[in-house]
């Protein structure tokens, strides 16, 4: 992986996903609109099978996910929400699918507690490992997710689980449904994978109860457009958050400290492992950080003695190698200079109307599965 200039760009496929694409690459878009066809087909019979076989939990189950791939910021606005519920006094609890995770059990798993990791990072999953930092109640991972609600509610009463990234999980019937929807990124040119970014069509968000939309800067363009946005409101509710950096992540003898995020003027190499890192080097640029270049990985890549010893030598001009929190788990058990790495750490932001309006939709949905 070389180091380069941290342009923003749409790698491979995804090119072909945008909503004006070259003439060059039409023929290569026409190609795939049949593949496209036949996943739309597969994903509405498979919604229709487990239509009629549900499974109901016995417990407030809240969704956050989405109808794209790429990020979302699913992950950090899980955070978001478990915190702000357990600072309510609700019992909460995190379940994950680990993707990413070498666990050789196919049942579900207890990875975290009272923010201690009780399994190592990689068959935690890297983002599960990530949330254990910064979220002291329970975490989970399941790939039948109804598997993992068992394995939490046996630990101990909860009164909420909040799946991250559970949209497409319609096997499981959820009491809150939150579909995000990146600001920077859209709805691409509307279709389903492998012409699209679409894992489903923009009509699914019917069963969402809140579309939100994420932006991950000021100023920033909204790539979603106004036909998307008049088929998204006519859905379901919409509001807006924000993912803005909020300070550094070092760490230091096991644990994380965070610091405030002086980056003005200080060289800095980035390294990520991510779908779509642009809004990384975004908000990097936001604090004034001199990107001396980048090394981009693939999304949860799991991180060798090979790409340590690169990242080393690519960081040899730089003050600082600056991550994500999700890089920096599988990262830090390398040997680098003390203090020379640290990670960028996202909280979530909204309105006051907004987050009230959140407040309100899932406080009253938890309040009717329990007397349910």
């Amino acid at each position: 992986m070389q180091g380069r200039d941290p342009t923003p760009h749409r790698a491979g496929i995804e090119r072909l996903w945008q909503p004006a694409i070259r003439p060059l690459d039409y023929p290569l878009w026409l190609a795939l609109t049949p593949a496209s066809a036949a996943f739309r087909s597969a994903v509405a019979v498979r919604h229709l099978f487990w239509r009629f076989l549900r499974t109901i939990p016995s417990i407030a189950t809240i969704s956050v996910g989405n109808l794209t791939v790429g990020g979302n910021s699913k992950t950090p606005f899980t955070l978001f929400l478990a915190n702000r519920l357990r600072d309510r006094g609700l019992r909460v609890a995190i379940l994950s699918r680990g993707y990413g995770s070498k666990s050789t059990t196919d049942g579900a798993a207890l990875v975290a507690l009272a923010g201690e990791l009780k399994v190592p990072v990689d068959e935690a999953g890297d983002e599960p490992a990530m949330m254990a930092r910064s979220f002291d109640g329970p975490i989970a991972i399941a790939r039948r997710r109804i598997n993992g609600i068992s394995l939490l509610e046996k630990m101990a009463p909860l009164d909420a689980v909040i799946l991250d990234d559970g949209f497409q999980h319609v096997r499981l019937a959820r009491s809150v449904d939150l579909v995000l929807v990146s600001a920077a990124n859209g709805f691409g040119n509307g279709w389903m994978l492998p012409a699209g970014p679409m894992r489903e069509p923009i009509r699914a968000a019917r069963r969402a109860h809140a579309a939100i939309i994420v932006d991950s800067g000021p100023g920033q363009s909204s790539a979603v457009t106004p036909s998307q946005m008049k088929r998204l409101a006519s859905a379901t509710k919409v509001l807006r958050a924000s993912v803005r950096p909020s300070a550094l992540i070092v760490p230091e003898k096991g644990r994380w400290r965070e610091t405030p995020a002086p980056l003005a003027n200080r060289r800095v190499l980035a390294v990520s492992g991510l779908a779509n890192p642009a809004g990384f080097y975004a908000m990097l640029r936001e604090l004034e950080a001199d990107l001396t270049g980048v090394l981009e990985y693939p999304d949860h890549h799991d991180y060798s003695a090979a790409d340590w010893q690169a990242i080393v030598t690519a960081a040899r001009n730089a003050d600082l190698v600056v991550t994500t929190e999700k890089d920096l788990v599988k990262l830090e058990r390398f040997p680098f200079a003390r203090d020379s790495l640290c990670a960028l750490r996202l909280e979530v932001r909204m309105n006051d109307d907004d987050v009230r309006a959140l407040d309100a939709l899932v406080l009253e949905r938890i309040g009717s599965a329990k007397a349910a």
